[in-house]
């Protein structure tokens, strides 16, 4: 028996160290904390070991009798360590106490009972329900050694058990060992019955997925079970390490890039995603088919060479430059002025003509109501000429200081430029200055004179 019992101690550290070497898993570690109780009836009418044969029924002979067979110590009397192994096998190291004072139903003075085993399982849990099934039966053999009021023995140990999962990591576990006792002589073969929880624990999930790392192929980064822990970030069914665009949701025929205008373009190879378009063209529309896109075609909508910037040959003012060159296509102008009119000295007469009617209120730069029409036909003038810039001058007489009188014709003449970008001419066309009585035309000498002096001016700004 000695050797028996170093047998059995042996086998228990080989397997230990089997399990500190086993294949990792999800969650591979386990402890249960429960009670047990001992039964020393029904295990068979025989003399062996340390009981007579009179306490002793047949084998499962009122098995399940608690009330009148089941020693139990009414609290927490079991822990459990368990590692699974691999392949459906769980290895497990347990302790539990008693105390024992029913002999099946011979009433004893009270004993204690300590017990060390070591378990081998199988699970049938993934065979019956599918990995993650709730019921998990098992069986499996083991061994152990036993005390019973200071005695010990080696156990032999057949094991029949069932796990009840509530939750992924927490489970509800029975069990039942039939324990035969090695010593003939003061051995005592017995049942073993627990109840108890179990908390699985030991996985790791690095991203917080709930996909553990070992299943995760992206156990960095958050993601999905159906892309094995790998995240679509743009929910378009593809995922990120496949989608060439994998923060805005396409197809699959592109590579999880879209194709927002529908023209078979891919976006990022889309020139003008938003408009249907030509291959040929980088996706970019051309409605007169001149093979020049829209967006460059300044006739897009009539065919033309791109000589001429996909226009054709016109001269629609009939001015002798081509609309291409001509800067004023629809007003007839010079060749030196680009297609457009120029101005003469007879039209900045007719400009003064008009400017000389000015009139301000007096001391002021406000311009008077009666000088609006004058205006307006300035600007009639001006808009014949598109590309021409005019500069807008202030005068004043003799009369006040140099500096008032600069500053009221300074006022003055940004007052005509000011209301003529209002009526139409654009700012960019015109400027103003005042010279103060700096350029008189008369003399200042005679009221007609100072009157002359006081005006407004328009040149042609070159």
């Amino acid at each position: 028996m000695k050797h028996l019992n170093s047998i059995l101690v042996a086998a228990l550290l080989l397997i230990g160290v089997g399990v500190a070497n086993a294949q990792d898993e999800n969650n591979p570690w386990a402890i249960e904390i429960g009670v047990n109780a001992v039964d020393v009836y029904p295990v068979g009418i025989n003399d062996d070991g340390r009981l007579p044969a009179a306490t002793k029924g047949e084998i499962f002979d009122e098995f399940f009798n608690v009330n009148d067979h089941w020693n139990i110590l009414p609290s927490v009397s079991k822990v459990a360590v368990s590692r699974y192994i691999g392949s459906g096998f769980v290895f497990t190291a347990a302790g539990t106490l008693n105390r024992i004072d029913k002999l099946g139903e011979v009433r004893i003075d009270e004993v204690t009972y300590y017990a060390v085993d070591g378990e081998i399982e199988y699970s049938f849990r993934d065979l019956i329900g599918g990995p993650g099934g709730w019921f998990d039966p098992s069986l499996g053999i083991g061994g152990g050694y036993t005390w019973v009021d200071d005695i010990g023995f080696g156990t032999a140990n057949g094991i029949a058990g069932v796990k009840i999962w509530l939750a992924e990591n927490f489970a509800l576990s029975l069990q039942s060992q039939y324990k035969y006792a090695f010593e003939d002589t003061y051995g005592i073969t017995h049942f073993q019955h627990s109840a108890g929880i179990a908390f699985k624990f030991g996985g790791k999930d690095t991203d917080g997925d709930g996909i553990y790392d070992q299943d995760d192929e992206c156990p960095e980064t958050p993601g999905l079970p159906e892309f094995n822990g790998c995240p679509d970030s743009d929910g378009d069914g593809i995922e990120d390490r496949n989608d060439a665009c994998p923060n805005t949701p396409g197809l699959a025929e592109f590579n999880g890039c879209p194709d927002t205008d529908g023209d078979g373009i891919a976006d990022p190879q889309d020139a003008c995603p938003t408009v249907a378009g030509l291959a040929a063209l980088n996706g970019c529309p051309d409605a007169d088919g001149d093979g020049i896109t829209d967006a460059d075609d300044q006739c897009p909508n009539e065919a033309g060479p791109a000589a001429n910037n996909g226009c054709p040959f016109e001269d629609r003012d009939g001015d002798g430059v081509l609309d291409k060159d001509d800067q004023c296509p629809d007003v007839p102008g010079t060749v030196a002025n680009n297609g457009c009119p120029e101005v003469t000295v007879e039209i900045i007469e007719e400009l003064n003509n008009y400017s000389k009617t000015i009139l301000f209120d007096y001391d002021k730069a406000t311009i008077r109501q009666e000088s609006y029409s004058a205006l307006q036909s300035i600007a009639d003038i001006m808009k014949e000429y598109p590309n021409a810039n005019f500069h807008v001058e202030g005068h004043t007489d003799s009369r006040g200081s140099d500096n008032y009188n600069l500053n009221l014709s300074n006022e003055r003449a940004a007052s005509v430029r000011s209301y003529l970008t209002t009526i139409g001419i654009s700012g960019a066309r015109l400027t103003s200055e005042g010279y103060g009585e700096t350029r008189p035309v008369e003399s200042n000498k005679t009221a007609a004179g100072r009157q002359a002096n006081r005006r407004v001016e328009i040149s042609l700004k070159k």
